[in-house]
């Protein structure tokens, strides 16, 4: 049985997931197979999707550790004495 269907949702199953399900990761080949009552659930990985996915990742984690460093440094520029925030000119 393969089960054939684009999602766009990830999962990220831990080992206690993959004991209850009694599923059998193939990492390599991006397949996770887990035992059913018709027989074997095949469930297959997309490179492109997978490869997508982690782009949009990185580029998210970035947005948000620019946000932290801003929100820092206005917290900074709040704290400091007015005649240190004037622009030299």
């Amino acid at each position: 049985m393969v089960a054939d269907f684009d999602g766009t949702n990830h999962a990220i199953l831990g080992h206690p997931s993959l004991t209850k399900f009694m599923a059998v990761p193939h990492y390599l080949y991006l397949v996770l197979k887990m035992p059913t009552e018709k027989g074997v659930l095949t469930v297959r990985g997309n490179i492109y999707t997978v490869y997508t996915c982690e782009e949009v990742s990185f580029k998210v984690t970035e947005a948000i550790d620019l946000s932290i460093q801003m929100a820092e440094t206005v917290s900074q520029a709040a704290q400091a004495p007015s005649d240190q925030l004037k622009v030299p000119e």
